[in-house]
């Protein structure tokens, strides 16, 4: 019957033995320190010791990385606690049962006492204090430096790689679950060599330790021996000082595994094959060597007195190793290639090779902005293309394509340019080690600096010296560096092209997204209702006019409505927009119920209505279309001046033909259709272009 059945009544689940097997351990660690152990049960636990030292030795000789091993400082902490509860279990039945005879603290250590020793307490008290300065002198020593090195050269690394890592995925080398990867295995490479850093401590108090334990069981064993026992002097020496020295040395011998396995860990080099591997493509393969080494063994072997027939045949094998390695070089150099494909011989032949895609949104600068690229704190460009892509998807409501950012010497050293589908859409100069002061308008004073333009918003600007900051700030200058101003400009086309970012896969991903949350709306509205290029279609006619597509599951429920009674995209946006009109009206005038618009003359209102309604047979007269053009953007710039925003209140049938009329000349001015203004909201006529005649 299953154990884990008949448990079943119990008011837990039952952990597996995987999850129980560390706790326990610890338990039994405990319980040693305070609990006697018969002779049999300390034989059964060094002999475990003894097979996990050499276990935790054979693991870290096969490992590749030292990351393979990342719960090596645990183990070692683990094994030093059990050879000291050993130690403690020991020391009781060596201090209780001593004057008995060489048996008392069982086989195990009797058997080192007699057989490593030859029973001889001298002999094993100096090999015992050999092994512990090997131990604590060298092995641990330097295991324990490499670890510190190690520690500390990979936390000073950590910033770089990060930046390394976010470079990567910038570019679109990598994605975002080989980006997380990355970052989690360079943090617990920090982790692991600090911890080993720590953990080599573990070994140098064991040494300590067990050299005290050894103390004690002598000086301790002898008193009891002869104050208790009666026993005579050399039979308590006997008897209690090869015990101890038994014990410490079955101790001491696991401790020196484990602290070899820990140097082999942190002294490990690549990772490209195990320790193993590694000694002997790189030991032994070059010949010159071993005949060397062959020519200065024979040279010793000959000397009188030597031993002649060990360095003689050392000698002879290092020279037939040497023989063996050159033949085989030969042989494989003289051997024909092997059967592979034909090296690519240049061609003039076009090939798909040669069609390379298109990146959707790019970054060119010239080779003086490449610091910028670098991460440092003052100017982490590439954060901040980071953030200036998650703010637009926050803000518009779709992901935009990934910036891939490349080096062009063609620039000016201090140019960049910014490039949509392959076609520069903004480009402009800064300089890393200046900063920008922007006049926003009401700067008071001027400042020192060589005149410049925003390239953003086409400010007047002035690059400064660092020193100057101050100074700029205070006279109402926005100050900004190098990074800013291109993400700045960067975010500022993003927003102005945001219809030619939103490509098919875009329009799919959205459905996707949405997909997560109202499922069967998006099923139901595409493609059952609607194509996907007509939905995209849709959401680029809104991203043109500056209307963002966040609300998405109103954009869906519209067209599931609309989509009935007409396909033409046109139509479809227009009955969009009456859908998110009060979100439209939010973000032009923010929480304000009575909305100051600019309005057309009716005479004038009428004359566009015959000319650009649709299905009309008139058209605009130039003259007149330029005199609409002009009078529009100066009631624009008006109402701004005064602090209100510019919108032009015209009727639903000619809203798109006039809002694409003014879109160049006055491109902040926003349109807006009488069947656009929410019901709760009241209308004041601010402006009005054209007159009665």
């Amino acid at each position: 019957m299953n154990p884990r059945l008949a448990l079943n009544w119990l008011p837990f689940p039952l952990p597996s033995a995987k999850v129980l097997g560390v706790p326990v351990l610890i338990m039994i660690l405990l319980s040693m320190l305070v609990l006697p152990l018969p002779p049999f049960l300390l034989d059964v636990l060094f002999t475990f010791n003894i097979a996990v030292s050499l276990v935790v030795l054979m693991v870290a000789s096969y490992n590749v990385k030292p990351l393979q091993f990342s719960s090596f400082p645990t183990v070692l902490l683990l094994t030093t606690m059990l050879r000291l509860g050993l130690s403690v279990a020991s020391t009781r039945a060596i201090l209780q049962h001593g004057h008995t005879g060489t048996e008392a603290a069982g086989k195990v250590i009797e058997s080192f006492a007699n057989f490593l020793i030859g029973g001889n307490f001298a002999v094993g008290l100096i090999v015992f204090l050999i092994l512990t300065v090997i131990n604590f002198m060298v092995v641990t020593k330097g295991a324990g430096r490499i670890a510190e090195v190690s520690a500390r050269f990979a936390l000073d690394a950590m910033p770089g790689k990060q930046m390394a890592i976010d470079a990567d995925l910038s570019a679109g080398l990598i994605d975002e679950k080989e980006a997380r990867r990355r970052r989690l295995e360079v943090g617990q490479e920090a982790d692991f060599f600090g911890s080993m850093d720590g953990a080599s401590k573990f070994v140098r108090g064991d040494a300590i330790a067990a050299m005290i334990i050894l103390g004690v069981n002598i000086v301790g064993g002898l008193a009891i021996g002869l104050m208790q026992h009666n026993m005579p002097l050399d039979r308590a020496l006997s008897n209690y000082t090869l015990l101890a020295v038994g014990d410490a040395l079955v101790a001491q011998i696991p401790s020196l595994i484990i602290s070899l396995a820990a140097g082999l860990i942190v002294s490990r080099v690549g990772d490209d094959e195990d320790i193993g591997g590694q000694v002997t493509s790189q030991l032994f393969t070059m010949p010159r060597a071993l005949g060397l080494t062959a020519g200065v063994m024979a040279l010793l072997g000959i000397i009188p007195g030597m031993p002649h027939l060990a360095f003689l045949g050392l000698a002879a094998a290092c020279g037939w190793a040497a023989h063996w390695l050159t033949r085989k070089q030969a042989e494989q150099a003289a051997a024909p290639p092997t059967e592979q494909a034909p090296a690519a011989a240049p061609s003039n032949e076009a090939s798909w090779d040669d069609v390379a895609p298109v990146d959707a949104l790019s970054l060119e600068v010239g080779y003086r902005l490449i610091p910028l690229l670098e991460g440092n704190e003052a100017s982490d460009l590439l954060s901040r293309i980071k953030g200036v892509r998650k703010k637009f998807a926050a803000e518009v409501g779709f992901l935009p394509p990934a910036v891939h950012i490349k080096d062009n010497l063609e620039l000016r050293p201090n140019g960049y340019r910014i490039l949509l589908k392959g076609a520069v859409i903004g480009e402009g100069e800064v300089f890393p080690e200046r900063l920008m002061a922007i006049n926003p308008g009401h700067a008071l004073l001027a400042v020192p600096g060589t005149p410049a333009q925003d390239p953003a918003y086409g400010l007047p600007a002035l690059w400064i010296d660092t020193p100057v900051r101050d100074e700029a700030q205070s006279n109402g200058y926005t100050v900004v560096d190098a990074a800013t101003v291109i993400a700045t400009h960067l975010n500022h086309l993003m927003g102005l092209h945001a219809a030619r970012l939103l490509g098919r896969a875009e329009s799919q991903q959205l459905l996707d997204h949405i997909g997560r949350f109202a499922g069967k709306l998006a099923e139901d509205v595409v493609p059952k209702q609607l194509s996907l290029p007509i939905f995209q279609k849709v959401l680029q006619n809104l991203l043109d006019e500056a209307v963002h597509v966040r609300d998405l599951r109103t954009i869906l429920e519209s067209l599931a409505e609309q989509s009935l009674r007409t396909q033409d995209a046109a139509e479809l946006t227009r009955e969009v927009r009456i859908a998110l009109s009060p979100a439209i009206v939010d973000a032009i005038y923010g929480a304000a119920r009575e909305l100051d618009v600019i309005a057309f003359d009716p005479n004038l209102e009428n004359l566009l209505l015959q000319a650009l309604a649709p299905g009309s047979a008139g058209a605009l007269e130039p003259g007149v279309a330029d005199l609409v053009v002009k009078a529009a953007a100066d009631a624009a710039n008006r109402q701004e001046s005064a602090g209100v925003p510019a919108c032009l209140l015209v009727p639903d049938r000619i809203r798109v033909s006039v809002a694409r009329l003014l879109k160049k000349a006055a491109p902040r001015l926003r349109v807006l259709a009488h069947a656009e203004i929410p019901d709760t909201h009241a209308i004041r006529i601010g402006r009005i272009i054209g007159d009665a005649s």
